[in-house]
């Protein structure tokens, strides 16, 4: 395995900085849900044979930001498991619960 030099290691992590930057700005303006056709898009970039040389790390990332980042649920918080997010209003807790809780609760 080749050693990253420090000029190289600088550069990625600069890269990925500015990258994880730009995520972060992007949440404002758009869905939650991934891209239309990111997913395919990203199906089909990883179907394809290995290189047969390994690939520089700035090269990885790039390629993750640019086919998986708009193929993934966009959040920014640190307690996202892909489930639904948030809290609910008494009364749905009640509507799903099937009216049993009182409407003392509510």
């Amino acid at each position: 395995m080749e050693s990253v030099s420090n000029d190289d290691q600088r550069e990625l992590l600069l890269d990925a900085a500015n990258r994880a930057a730009d995520y972060l700005d992007s949440l404002r303006d758009r869905d939650v849900r991934a891209a239309p056709g990111s997913v395919e898009k990203l199906m089909a970039a990883l179907d394809s044979p290995f290189p047969d040389r390994p690939s520089k790390p700035v090269e990885i990332l790039a390629f993750l930001d640019d086919y998986a980042s708009p193929a993934t649920m966009a959040s920014a918080g640190g307690r996202y498991f892909g489930f639904v997010t948030g809290g609910a209003l008494p009364a749905a807790l009640c509507a799903v619960s099937g009216g049993r809780m009182g409407s003392e609760l509510l």
